[in-house]
């Protein structure tokens, strides 16, 4: 995706602190609870009494992330705003970002540019300050690790493991769309290996190949919630299916579920290619992952705030453990719930022969 530019500058040119300077040149302070940034031997943060959340993530080039079809710039776009995405899932805003990255010399620094480029858009875009963090050299390609941080009050954090019996099990946008789009550019992806002449098929896609390659963090759902006075009493995003977050919520709850097939939302781009995979759509959301939409559980009484919102759909409720965790389908079947999305350990294990295990 970067080898073909017109222009390359080698990384080994600049030196270390000649590349730092360069990507970090044009950043500038949005939050208040910065007081230093990028510049010294460490970040210097105000939070005036807040609690302080923070997430990591670790991104591995041929684990988490496929050069061949995915752009720089989208990758950068992604990777921070995944990192956000686990801020917004605690009830809070994502405030300051932090990125170390290793890069092998296939990089050069216009590709490092397009890489920033997106990881600095997303932070725009979601008014999030980027503070610092550490460049290397790889031996083996790609890796970035990124640290999200953010602040909120204790009254309104909210955890996966505190949902109540008789909780509505709520969820934003749809679902589906992100595999979806991963299939097709894993589909077109081998055509293209068989005979590089060929022209990506990928026309009448758009839906889905922007749910894989640049999704959005569902912060505007939590200033809905708190515009609504809506606490959720727990709340997860789904980054690997449906199946596993509810599973996440309710073991850590100590609760059943029950899950209406019916209820679940999809975009008809996505029915429409889970049909032309031949994939069952409500599989392609319980279990595909990457659609970084929350998935929380609200009081009874707050129904009436959310049943007209197009964006937020009630898709089942909190039962007692005795129960189970089941998707009650269409025809009225009970079906037990288990996490089958993607899970780096075993996926790689499958690769080399080995039995893939449920979670």
């Amino acid at each position: 995706m970067f080898e073909n530019r017109n222009k390359r500058t080698e990384l080994s040119g600049l030196g270390e602190f000649g590349l730092i300077r360069h990507l970090t040149k044009d950043i500038h302070i949005k939050n208040s609870s910065t007081l230093k940034g990028v510049g010294d031997d460490a970040a210097v943060l105000d939070y005036q009494g807040r609690k302080i959340l923070v997430s990591t993530d670790l991104l591995i080039e041929g684990i988490h992330f496929d050069l061949t079809y995915t752009p720089l710039k989208h990758l950068g776009y992604k990777a921070a705003v995944v990192n956000f995405s686990d801020i917004a899932a605690m009830n809070a805003f994502p405030e300051q970002l932090t990125l170390s990255i290793a890069v092998s010399n296939r990089f050069s620094l216009e590709a490092l540019d397009e890489i920033y480029s997106g990881i600095y858009l997303a932070c725009e875009r979601y008014g999030v300050d980027f503070i610092g963090g550490d460049t290397s050299s790889s031996v083996t390609g790609l890796m970035m690790s990124l640290t999200v941080l953010g602040a909120a009050s204790k009254a309104d954090i909210t955890y996966r493991d505190t949902a109540r019996i008789g909780n509505l099990v709520c969820v934003s946008g749809d679902l589906g769309g992100a595999y979806m789009g991963l299939l097709l550019l894993e589909r077109e992806k081998k055509v293209f290996k068989a005979d590089p002449l060929v022209r990506p098929d990928l026309e009448g896609y758009d839906y889905i190949l922007q749910r894989q390659l640049k999704p959005e963090a569902r912060v505007d759902i939590i200033r809905k919630l708190r515009d609504l006075r809506i606490k959720p009493t727990a709340m997860i995003d789904i980054s690997d299916g449906l199946a596993s977050e509810i599973l996440h919520i309710c073991t850590g709850s100590k609760t059943g579920c029950s899950l209406y097939e019916e209820k679940i939302p999809m975009d008809p781009a996505t029915m429409q290619t889970s049909y032309e995979m031949g994939i069952d759509p409500t599989v392609s959301a319980l279990n595909g992952g990457e659609d970084y939409e929350l998935l929380f559980t609200i009081d009874m009484k707050d129904y009436e705030k959310i049943k007209d919102d197009p964006d937020l759909s009630v898709i089942g409720h909190i039962t007692d453990q005795s129960g189970g965790m089941n998707l009650i389908t269409r025809s009225g079947g009970q079906v037990p719930l288990k996490a089958q999305g993607w899970d780096a350990f075993f996926e790689r294990r499958e690769e080399k022969g080995e039995r893939r295990k449920e979670k």
